[in-house]
């Protein structure tokens, strides 16, 4: 069984301890560590180029758009919620759903994007206790300016190097593994 273990005891690592990618690490609970469902050789590679991939997307994501928009990619997944909503108007709640965000995190840049005249914050006249979050023609501008070099570089970075098969079973494996991570949140 060890066998089947990404992260297994050696020769090399001392009793009590074992080994994490090479490196050596104290073994925090040899009984919790011995009902842990490791992972095999392929799932780590699998896990090390999604981990990496994580890692380096977001980072060349944020370098094309603050150099060729002045906007981070957390600003312009604000903008593509609010523009596809209708009436681009969402409430904060639903536009920190969208954005994977956290509410304090997206009121700091909703208040910086109101400051430039991208987007209101109003009441919800429905509901007071909530917020609105409005896309103004001058942000869906600043959206329509930046769209076309943030989508070349998706496409470069991502898609040209796919086949359409492999476009669909990405898709398929990112809202899958997204559904599991929300329904671990609840755990």
């Amino acid at each position: 069984m060890a066998k089947n273990r990404a992260v297994k005891r050696t020769r090399s690592a001392p009793a009590g301890e074992h080994s994490v990618g090479g490196q050596t690490e104290p073994a925090e609970d040899s009984e919790a560590a011995e009902s842990v469902r490791w992972l095999n050789e392929e799932e780590l590679h699998a896990w090390m180029a999604l981990a990496g991939m994580m890692s380096t997307l977001p980072a060349a994501m944020d370098r094309q758009l603050q150099r060729d928009a002045g906007l981070t990619h957390f600003e312009y997944q604000v903008f593509v919620g609010l523009s596809r909503a209708p009436e681009r108007t969402l409430r904060m709640s639903e536009l920190a759903d969208f954005t994977a965000g956290q509410l304090p995190r997206l009121s700091q840049v909703a208040a910086r994007m109101e400051r430039r005249g991208w987007l209101t914050r109003r009441p919800d006249p429905t509901d007071g206790r909530y917020t609105l979050v409005g896309l103004t023609d001058a942000g869906m501008a600043k959206l329509e300016a930046s769209a076309p070099g943030h989508v070349s570089a998706v496409r470069r970075l991502v898609f040209d190097s796919l086949s359409p098969a492999q476009v669909r079973q990405m898709a398929q494996i990112a809202r899958r593994i997204v559904q599991a991570a929300g329904s671990a949140e609840l755990h």
